[in-house]
């Protein structure tokens, strides 16, 4: 008899595979005499899909993608060469590196094998796959196409982690500059500033505004540490619990498209993520309704899902959707007015491919610009802050000279 274990090892490590054993204390003692803990244990063929379906909740969304990316391209050539599913889903679960995602793919192969669509297998994990992948897995058996949509949905999902690392590569060194600077801040406030206070006391100094300022700040610091980070703790709990209610999204969401500068490079990014994800639907032959109602799905900020919402209702009533396109301010007329195009000359699902590969071209341009004069900003700032701190911390010292040069 065969068992399927989750547990960690000695040195904490997620560990899961199958042991052979008679029962489930002998499986259990086998693999506590292997140094494994465990923490999950089914009998293989009849085990409950939840623990491993909590297995995408343990993935990155970073990861996630990543690995997507490498199962849908990799699963589509295997299918394309004439290997079955169940086959090559176990060819890459063998292959697969990561414990977490390895028990996500043996669960999807073990659902194949009991007579479940790979659609409906990937119902297991939306973490993972969601409902716009499951349509296109389930679009693909469907019209016996399956490896030519995992090949369209493997493009997708590069797009998307491409997008992701590129947003991700251009903040990493703005993010290094002030932790470097905020560091080097938190040593002057809390080494550097006392040592001087105690110089001015001795010298019976009259201190500037700013020294004062700056050492009040410094003595809070140093005394109260535990409740600066206490405060700062509970306005981060408090400010991530509002961000996930309906009230805050809505805020953060209409903040987002409507700020000055960032807002359109927002509305830029989500315009082309909403393009893509309904030209793909469309040229896959997803019905049109289901097609926006998938969309609206993945669509992140609550004002473009309101858009397709008001695209659905367009074409429930036997309008264009690029009507709805037209009426909001968040879409470019250019984007609607391709739209329509499409819809004239019956290929919108292209067209709309074609609008998101040009809308994600311009956007890492304007990235790159952005990260480009964002840096220099950044460390003009953070230069005219420290310069702040040590003028400060120096004034004193100035006007003692000045005084000591003045009696002589």
């Amino acid at each position: 008899m065969s068992w399927r274990y989750e547990g960690y090892d000695a040195t904490g490590k997620l560990l899961t595979g199958t042991v052979d054993a008679p029962g489930e204390d002998a499986a259990r003692e086998r693999l506590r005499k292997q140094n494994i803990f465990v923490t999950t244990l089914t009998e293989s063929g009849t085990e409950d899909r939840r623990p491993t379906a909590k297995a995408g909740a343990r993935l990155r969304g970073s990861t996630r993608l990543r690995n997507l990316v490498v199962f849908t391209r990799e699963l589509s050539v295997l299918i394309a060469s004439g290997t079955t599913v169940v086959d090559a889903l176990t060819a890459l679960e063998n292959q697969a590196r990561d414990p977490a995602w390895k028990g996500i793919v043996g669960d999807i192969r073990r659902a194949v094998e009991q007579g479940a669509s790979l659609a409906e297998a990937m119902e297991h994990h939306p973490r993972v796959f969601d409902a716009v992948t499951r349509s296109l897995v389930n679009a693909g058996e469907s019209s016996g196409g399956l490896d030519e949509m995992l090949e369209r949905l493997a493009a997708v999902t590069r797009q998307r982690a491409h997008i992701r690392s590129s947003v991700v590569g251009a903040l990493i060194y703005p993010t290094l500059l002030i932790s470097v600077s905020s560091g080097v801040l938190a040593v002057m406030m809390t080494v550097v500033l006392p040592r001087f206070a105690g110089l001015f006391e001795t010298l019976d100094v009259p201190l500037p505004p700013t020294t004062r300022f700056l050492m009040g700040i410094g003595d809070l610091v140093r005394n109260w540490w535990w409740a600066v980070l206490i405060a700062c703790a509970g306005a981060a709990t408090a400010g991530w619990a509002w961000a996930h209610t309906p009230g805050g999204r809505d805020t953060i969401d209409s903040a987002l498209v409507r700020l000055p500068i960032l807002g359109r490079i927002v509305r830029s990014f989500a315009v082309a993520r909403t393009a893509r994800v309904l030209g793909i639907l469309v040229v896959s032959r997803v019905p049109l309704l289901d097609a926006l109602r998938l969309t609206r799905e993945a669509t992140a900020n609550r004002r473009f899902a309101e858009v397709v919402t008001a695209a659905e209702d367009a074409v429930t009533r036997g309008e264009p959707i690029s009507a709805a396109f037209a009426g909001s301010d968040l879409f470019p007329p250019a984007v609607s007015e391709a739209i329509r195009n499409g819809e004239s000359s019956g290929n919108v699902g292209p067209v709309l491919a074609h609008v998101a590969d040009h809308l994600d071209e311009d956007n890492e341009v304007i990235l790159r610009s952005l990260t480009s004069i964002l840096e220099p900003v950044i460390l003009i700032m953070l230069g005219v802050v420290v310069a702040f701190v040590a003028i400060s911390m120096f004034l004193p010292l100035f006007d003692l000279t000045a005084m000591a040069g003045g009696g002589e």
